[in-house]
């Protein structure tokens, strides 16, 4: 059996915890075996469209990023309607961000900003839920399972689990988030979870603890495969064991192994606090094996101003934690994907549940604003360095075109090649629709 255990845990405000876990050779609580999951995938994907090769990285915001500090600053208003952090002008000609960003400020022709997101659900949960599946479920901010498959499931059923031809999985998840999950499209659709060392986690359990470093790690898995090959082994193995052992010590292997990289240029992604760039840089390479759909975490905006007890200072402190990883690491990947030519076929989605108040409260912070906020798109062969939508003058509501999460989901299926009036038959055998409502972006196609 294969397994890796993590211990990171964050929490926001409502006390939602999250929890590193995964077992590659038994999966999770469903006690799978590898061979099985693959069987089970295979069995529900008998009616996938062909895969195709575009992907979207997910890059989640949770806490509900301000819109204001960064990329609607407002800077003509006065406080505390503008940013507290300052602004930026950027290489677009009238468009500006956040004082923090100066390295993304440099880039804005390579992304796009929708400063008119817009929605009703106040709760992270409920924000969440809505934004991940498409479907609004206010239960879910009193603790309520997820009860819709999110973009990534939907999108493992539609092409078919992994690719035929790199065996990457079309799904996979650097780290656990609310509503990430198949729901009752079945377990078969849940993302493969890489967290934590991905090349360590493909290792055998009882061998990973006798190893001292990463040299000896390869060396152990060499073997390996060369006993596999001359013992005949591979031939016995029937074909989803074998496509087993092949996830693991082949091109899927290669794709999660961030050591085969320029040292230089891992360097230059950097690691950050929260790994982001390393996140990122591990993302990219999962999209060139063509891995349709990753989520990648980088929380902690949850700005409602001074509370020593969870070590959370104002908006402004808040966001000086937060900018810089950003910044740098984000700048470093848009930069990477253009020089690759990896900017037609990989979309970077920078999303979060909901935007910040206009006002700023006793504690000098903001509280959640799920009347506005922001949302970032770079890549994806899509036209970039627009602004897609406005926001009033005080930046409390859209002023122009509204748009929603469902608009969002839209977009994102229409880049993916899923049919907007896809559906599938749920528990209860009621055809569904997995997307219940929204139109693409216009200006994006």
């Amino acid at each position: 059996m294969l397994s890796v255990f993590g211990s990171r845990q964050s929490t926001c405000c409502n006390g939602t915890r999250r929890r590193d876990f995964l077992k590659v050779g038994a999966l999770g609580a469903t006690g799978l075996m590898l061979p099985d999951l693959l069987r089970a995938r295979d069995a529900q994907a008998k009616t996938a469209a062909g895969p195709k090769d575009t992907t979207v990285i997910w890059l989640f915001l949770s806490g509900g990023p301000t819109h204001y500090e960064t990329f609607d600053p407002k800077p003509d208003n006065p406080a505390p309607y503008r940013s507290v952090v300052g602004t930026l002008k950027t290489n677009v000609p009238g468009t500006h961000i956040g004082g923090l960003f100066p390295k993304l400020a440099r880039l804005a022709d390579k992304y796009s900003i929708i400063r008119s997101f817009a929605h009703t659900a106040a709760d992270h949960a409920a924000a969440t839920h809505w934004l991940s599946t498409g479907y609004d479920y206010p239960p879910a901010a009193n603790g309520a399972p997820p009860v819709q498959p999110s973009l990534g499931s939907i999108l493992s059923r539609s092409r078919g689990p992994h690719h035929p031809t790199t065996g990457m999985p079309t799904y996979v998840g650097l780290d656990h988030l609310y509503a990430e999950g198949p729901a009752w499209l079945g377990a078969a659709h849940g993302p493969f979870d890489a967290r934590g060392n991905a090349l360590a986690n493909m290792m055998p359990k009882l061998e990973l603890g006798r190893l001292q470093d990463r040299r000896s790690l390869l060396h152990q898995f060499d073997r390996m495969d060369r006993a596999i090959d001359q013992s005949g082994m591979m031939s016995a193995l029937d074909e989803y064991e074998g496509r087993a052992v092949e996830l693991v010590r082949g091109q899927a292997r290669e794709a999660f192994d961030l050591s085969r990289e320029d040292p230089k240029l891992r360097d230059k992604y950097g690691k950050g606090e929260k790994k982001l760039g390393e996140n990122l840089l591990l993302a990219r390479r999962l999209a060139e094996a063509n891995t349709g759909m990753i989520s990648v975490w980088y929380g902690g905006w949850d700005s409602h101003g001074t509370n020593p007890s969870v070590n959370h200072g104002t908006i402004e402190q808040e966001m000086h934690k937060l900018a810089p990883e950003f910044d740098h690491a984000v700048s470093v990947f848009i930069e990477d994907l253009y020089d690759r030519g990896l900017d037609q076929k990989v979309l970077l989605a920078i999303v979060g549940e909901f935007g910040r108040s206009p006002h700023i409260n006793k504690d000098g912070g903001r509280e959640h604003w799920p009347q506005l906020g922001n949302q970032v798109l770079v890549g994806g062969g899509m036209p970039m360095g627009r602004i897609i939508g406005e926001s009033t003058a005080k930046g409390d509501v859209p002023l122009s075109k509204p748009i929603s999460p469902n608009d969002l989901h839209a977009t994102f299926f229409q880049y993916l090649g899923v049919p907007l009036d896809l559906q599938y038959t749920n528990q209860a055998g009621r055809p569904t629709n997995m997307l219940p409502a929204g139109q693409p972006i216009a200006e994006l196609f």
